[in-house]
C-alpha cells in the first residue's frame, strides 16, 4: 500500500501563499483575441499587452489588427472574441446578425478624426461632385462622411467615394490624389504637417460623432465574465500608467504605429481616453442619444434596415 503524505497546517499555509504569489502566467490564463486598428484611441490596449498588464490580470491576449470593414466578420467567425470599434459600428454589426455587447468606453475623439480637402474647397457644400477617399460602407470614416454631409443638408449621393483605409487615404491625398479624404490620427497629423497638400475642413471638434467602445461576443461574456472584468480593469491600469509615466507609455504606444513618443503624444492630444467611471456615465446618457441618432442615419442611408434598441447592446456590469 502506498502511503499518503499529509501536509501539516503550516506547510499547507505555505503552499497556499506560494500559489497566490505565482505570476498570472503560472496560473490559469484566459485566452482572448481582440480585433482593433492602429487608431490612437485604441493604443492603451497595446500598452496593456506590451507591459504585461493583461497578463497580471490573468489574460493571455492576442491583439490583431483587422480593417474595420472586416472586424465584424472576424467576430462572427470566432477568430476574435472581442473588438474595439466605434459606437455606430456595433449597430451595423447587430443589424447584420453579428451579436456583441459593449462593456466599456475607450475614447472620445476631440479633433482626431476629420475630413481633409484641397485648398480651393472653402465649405462642405463645395464638395458636391467631388471625389472623397473613405473606407468602405460599415466603417467609421464612411459613417462620419455621411454624418458631416447630412449636417450640411447633403447626402452621399452628392459625392463620389473612393474606398481607401485611413492611412492610404491620407497618403494618397498628400500625393495629390482625390479632392478630399476621411482619415484619423495618427494619419491626420501627416496631413497637418503637409500644409501644401490641402487643409482640414472639419473634425470631431466641429461634428462630434466618433466615440469608441470595447465589446465582446455574448458567448465569451457568458463563459468568461471574470475575464471581461479583467479586460476592463487592465484598460484602467493602462490609463493609470499613462498618467504616471507618460513618456514611457507614449514611447511604447507610438512604436506600434511607427511614431516617436513625441509624435504619438501630439496625436493623443486630439482625443480623450475615458475612465471606467466616465464610461458608466456615458452609457447612461450620451450613448443613448448619439446611438439613436446614428441608427436613424444608418437607416436613412440604407446601411441597416431597422434601427435596433440601442440600450440592449450595452452591459456595464463588468465595470464594477
Amino acid at each position: 500500500m502506498t502511503a499518503t503524505r499529509l501536509l501539516a497546517p503550516a506547510g499547507l499555509a505555505a503552499l497556499t501563499a506560494f500559489s497566490a504569489a505565482l505570476p498570472a502566467a503560472a496560473q490559469d490564463m484566459t485566452d482572448v483575441s481582440i480585433g482593433l486598428s492602429g487608431w490612437t484611441g485604441f493604443a492603451p490596449l497595446t500598452l496593456a499587452k506590451e507591459t504585461g498588464i493583461f497578463e497580471k490580470h490573468g489574460l493571455n491576449v492576442t491583439l490583431t489588427k483587422i480593417p474595420q470593414a472586416s472586424r465584424g466578420l472576424a467576430l462572427a467567425s470566432g477568430d476574435i472574441q472581442c473588438a474595439a470599434t466605434t459606437v455606430e459600428t456595433w449597430l451595423i454589426w447587430d443589424a447584420n446578425n453579428v451579436k456583441a455587447t459593449q462593456i466599456f468606453q475607450l475614447d472620445k475623439s476631440h479633433g482626431a478624426d476629420g475630413m481633409v480637402v484641397r485648398n480651393d474647397i472653402a465649405t462642405i457644400a463645395d464638395l458636391k461632385g467631388k471625389t472623397v477617399a473613405a473606407s468602405a460602407p460599415g466603417t467609421s470614416p464612411y459613417f462620419y462622411l455621411n454624418w458631416i454631409l447630412a449636417k450640411n443638408g447633403m447626402s452621399i449621393d452628392d459625392v463620389t467615394v473612393v474606398n481607401l483605409e485611413p492611412g492610404p487615404a491620407a497618403q494618397a491625398f498628400i500625393a495629390g490624389q482625390n479632392d478630399a479624404a476621411m482619415t484619423y490620427e495618427p494619419y491626420l497629423s501627416s496631413v497637418r504637417e503637409a500644409k501644401d497638400a490641402g487643409k482640414i475642413i472639419a473634425t470631431t471638434l466641429d461634428y462630434p460623432a466618433v466615440m469608441d467602445t470595447f465589446g465582446c461576443t455574448p458567448d465569451f461574456l457568458s463563459d468568461h465574465p471574470e475575464a471581461a472584468k479583467a479586460i476592463a480593469a487592465s484598460y484602467a491600469d493602462a490609463l493609470a500608467m499613462i498618467a504616471s509615466d507618460k513618456d514611457k507609455a507614449f514611447g511604447i504606444m507610438g512604436a506600434d504605429v511607427n511614431q516617436t513618443a513625441e509624435q504619438f503624444g501630439a496625436s493623443a492630444g486630439y482625443l480623450e481616453w475615458q475612465s471606467l467611471d466616465a464610461a458608466k456615465t456615458f452609457f447612461a446618457d450620451e450613448y443613448v442619444t448619439f446611438a439613436t441618432e446614428a441608427a436613424d442615419l444608418l437607416v436613412k442611408t440604407g446601411l441597416i434596415q431597422t434601427a435596433p434598441d440601442v440600450s440592449t447592446l450595452v452591459d456595464t456590469q463588468y465595470l464594477d
